[in-house]
C-alpha cells in the first residue's frame, strides 16, 4: 500500500466514529461499503453479502459489479464471496489475485465473474465473537489489484466495521423496544378511555386479544389505535 500506516490508522479512527454515528443498519452497511472503496488502494467496488436460508442477499453496495456477482454466486451456489459468508469451509478471508486464470473451486462463478470484468478479489468476514454478518467484499477489473498487504487493512476494516454493524443492530433492537411499548401504552390509553378499564385490565384484554388470534401484542396495539383513528367520532 502507498499509504503510510500511521496514516491508515487515522482513517480506520475516523471511520469508527463516523460508522457509530449512523442512525440503522442499513445506514451503517452502506457506509461501510462506500469506506472500503475509499480506504482501500486498488478498490473499484465492494459490498457486503449474508446468506439466509441458503440464498444469497446483498445487503449493501457501493459500485459496479456487486450485486450482479452476489447474484451469479447465489443462482450458482458457489463462490468466494458465498462460501465465506455462510463459513462453509471455516474461512475467514479469501484472496483471489488473478481471476482470469482457472480457479477450479469456482470454475463457474469464475467465468461469470470474467464476463463482469471483474479482475481480482478479496473478501473478509464481518463477525464479533457471538455474530456472523456476512462478508466485506472487495472488487477490481485488474488482475492483481490486491495484494497480501491488502488483507491486513481488510481485516482492519472488517474488524470496525464488525463492531459498529453489532452497535447498530443493537439500537435497531432497542429502538424497536421502545417504539412497540410506545403503540402498546397508546392502545392500553384508549381502551381505558373507551371502556372505563384499569391499566391492568385494559392490558389482559390485549393480552388475551393476542393469545386467542395468535398474533404479536403490537400487532393488536395498532389494531386498537387504527379503529379509533377510523370511528367517526374521532377527534385528531
Amino acid at each position: 500500500m502507498t499509504v503510510e500506516w500511521r496514516e491508515y490508522a487515522e482513517q480506520m479512527a475516523v471511520l469508527a466514529r463516523k460508522l457509530l454515528e449512523q442512525d440503522s443498519v442499513q445506514a451503517t452497511l452502506d457506509e461501510i461499503a462506500a469506506a472500503a472503496v475509499e480506504l482501500v488502494e486498488g478498490c473499484e467496488a465492494a459490498g457486503i453479502l449474508a446468506v439466509r436460508k441458503g440464498q444469497a442477499v446483498t445487503l449493501a453496495a457501493c459500485g459496479n459489479m456487486v450485486s450482479e456477482s452476489d447474484r451469479r454466486q447465489g443462482e450458482l451456489g458457489e463462490g468466494p464471496c458465498f462460501d465465506l459468508a455462510r463459513r462453509k469451509d471455516g474461512a475467514r478471508v479469501f484472496r483471489i489475485p488473478d481471476m482470469t486464470r482457472p480457479q477450479p473451486t469456482w470454475e463457474r462463478f469464475a467465468a461469470a465473474a470474467r464476463e463482469l470484468g471483474v479482475g481480482s478479489m478479496t473478501g473478509v468476514l464481518l463477525y464479533t465473537d457471538n455474530d456472523d454478518f456476512g462478508a466485506l467484499n472487495l472488487y477490481a477489473s485488474r488482475p492483481g489489484a490486491f495484494g497480501k498487504d491488502i488483507e491486513t487493512a481488510g481485516w482492519l476494516l472488517a474488524s470496525h466495521a464488525a463492531v459498529a454493524l453489532a452497535d447498530a443492530r443493537t439500537i435497531d433492537q432497542l429502538q424497536h423496544g421502545m417504539e412497540t411499548r410506545h403503540a402498546i401504552g397508546q392502545a392500553m390509553g384508549i381502551l381505558m378511555e373507551r371502556h372505563g378499564l384499569s391499566e391492568d385490565d385494559a392490558f389482559d384484554v390485549m393480552r388475551r386479544i393476542s393469545q386467542h388470534h395468535n398474533v404479536k401484542l403490537r400487532d393488536v396495539a395498532q389494531r386498537v389505535r387504527s379503529e379509533r383513528t377510523d370511528r367517526p367520532d374521532h377527534r385528531a
